[in-house]
């Protein structure tokens, strides 16, 4: 899979597409079974399919060549994905007022900044930059899973 950053963004085999929307899937599932775990209401299908999701918007705008016509093409999908995961991740944030207090609590931020995370991880490995994509994926884990550990409880 060693390939030439400019060769990253040609028309891939279809072996490589395989490879690339089941890596996508494999990082969101990692992800996505942490908050399955924390019994988030956005779990393991949620964060697969936001990945897989990011993988294919990227990767058709690369198989048509599209971006071959203009590098712009990748700017504006990617910018698109963002947009549209936004969306999503608002879902997921609510506020909730405590009865015994006028203090509002803000909840979900963490499971909205994980499907984030999820969409830049498709969107890295649907470009071909899956050494990015793993290692990025290896940190969030690290991050929703070991940092909570030293957070108040």
């Amino acid at each position: 899979m060693e390939s030439s950053q400019a060769d990253l963004l040609l028309p891939a085999s279809w072996s490589e597409i395989v490879i690339r929307l089941g890596l996508a899937v494999l990082v969101g599932a990692l992800i996505g079974w942490e908050r399955e775990t924390a019994e988030k209401p956005a779990g393991l299908r949620t964060h697969m399919l936001v990945s897989l999701g990011s993988a294919m918007f990227v990767l058709t705008s690369i198989q048509t060549g599209a971006v071959e016509q203009s590098v712009d093409v990748l700017s504006r999908v990617i910018q698109g994905v963002i947009a549209g995961i936004g969306f999503l991740g608002a879902g997921e944030i609510f506020s909730t007022t405590r009865s015994d207090s006028n203090r509002i609590r803000v909840r979900g931020l963490t499971s909205a900044a994980a499907i984030w995370v999820s969409a830049s991880l498709g969107v890295v490995i649907g470009c071909g930059l899956w050494q990015l994509g793993t290692l990025g994926a290896g940190v969030t884990f690290l991050i929703l899973w070991g940092v909570k550990k030293f957070e108040p409880g």
